[in-house]
């Protein structure tokens, strides 16, 4: 394994650094308090590519690896973890299954819209009361001749109410039965689809998170992903990836948090000299470091087995698992390192600490995580 960044990554890393410096930094505080979903900035991302990271160039994205998708998101989550979240799930589930699982016609029609954010996907597994338990889902789809009806509700959705496209992931057999799900994609605007209630969330403000509703919607077959009942297995591996994502973005929030403790750190001055200087506060800037570096190596394995071919299964969910939990600890530190200005919204630590919670629970929790682990080992 060589993890020395290459020419193409440092470049796709500044560009990233540029763009949430330029156009997200100013705003972050606004969209936090107005829960506005800025919609122009990933259009304005798709066209620096940064909406179509892993697509390939044939299908109008970027063409890139998992090490430059990595970084894009990283170095947008220093500044906004919304916003890198809103970026992760618009290219690795949506788009990513898709991608993955989309026949050619399929690929054709849908890959290039979502590749320059001309539409923004989303996707849907959740329900109300099956997370992880996604073999007793109630969202149904029913076939009917050269088509298929949908009728449910999916929750907690990322771009659920804005989302122009999304991947739907159906019950299509008996509850608790194998292969009992099938992957759908279904565009906004097809009568019997909406959006419902929007989640009033504790961070991640500025990534919407909504309901999807199906009353009766009609889509023709020509729309299914994969075969019936393959929607499940298909979920599986595009959270591979997707875990791999998530980690970056955990990784983006720790590292924010850090760097701007460490700054904080040096500039403080308490009994005549910077509070860096205190062994209370260096060895806890110490111990964010490492965990940090860990993380971060975990995660750059992970993006290193993907873009190889070779199974990511354990390794994604040990860098989801660890990246998400090092990045709550390193935020709640970087508050405690500004202390009470920490609890203020006057300085930056206060969200990444709001925005951190969320990486322990979206795309499978920590407890799932372990799940995966053991079985893998």
């Amino acid at each position: 394994m060589n993890f020395e960044t290459t020419e193409i990554t440092q470049q796709v890393a500044q560009a990233a650094r540029e763009f949430a410096q330029q156009q997200i930094r100013p705003h972050v505080m606004e969209w936090d308090e107005s829960q506005e979903f800025p919609t122009h900035i990933f259009k304005a991302l798709g066209q620096l590519g940064m909406m179509g990271v892993l697509v390939p160039e044939q299908y109008g994205g970027a063409g890139l690896s998992y090490f430059e998708y990595k970084a894009i998101i990283e170095e947008i989550a220093k500044v906004d973890g919304s916003i890198g979240l809103s970026v992760a799930a618009h290219n690795s589930l949506c788009t990513g299954h898709i991608l993955l699982f989309g026949n050619e016609t399929q690929k054709q029609k849908y890959l290039p819209k979502l590749a320059t954010a001309e539409w923004i996907g989303a996707w849907g597994l959740t329900e109300a009361n099956t997370g992880s338990d996604a073999g007793n889902m109630q969202c149904t789809a029913v076939r009917n001749g050269d088509n298929w009806v949908i009728n449910g509700t999916k929750n907690w959705i990322t771009h659920g109410l804005t989302g122009d496209v999304a991947v739907v992931i159906c019950r299509t057999g008996e509850p608790r039965t194998k292969n009992n799900a099938t992957a759908f994609v279904v565009e906004r605007g097809t009568p019997g689809f909406s959006g419902g209630k929007k989640e009033n969330k504790l961070g991640m403000r500025a990534s919407e998170t909504a309901e999807m509703v199906f009353d009766n919607c009609i889509i023709p077959d020509a729309n299914r992903l994969g075969e019936v009942g393959d929607g499940f297995k298909q979920s599986l591996k595009v959270l591979d990836g997707g875990r791999i994502s998530i980690a970056s973005l955990s990784l983006g929030i720790a590292k924010g948090a850090f760097e701007a403790a460490v700054k904080y750190a040096q500039e403080r001055h308490q009994f005549g000299k910077p509070i860096a200087s205190f062994q209370g506060i260096s060895f806890k800037l110490a111990d964010m470091a490492t965990e940090i570096e860990a993380a971060d190596l975990l995660t750059l394995q992970a993006c290193d087995l993907k873009s190889r071919g070779e199974s990511v299964t354990k390794i994604s969910a040990m860098a989801k698992y660890y990246a998400s939990e090092v990045s709550v600890k390193v935020a709640n530190d970087a508050v405690q390192v500004f202390g009470g200005y920490g609890y203020t919204k006057d300085f930056p630590v206060e969200k990444h600490y709001r925005d951190a919670k969320l990486c322990t629970i979206g795309e499978g929790t920590s407890e799932i995580q372990k799940v995966v682990i053991a079985r893998e080992i």
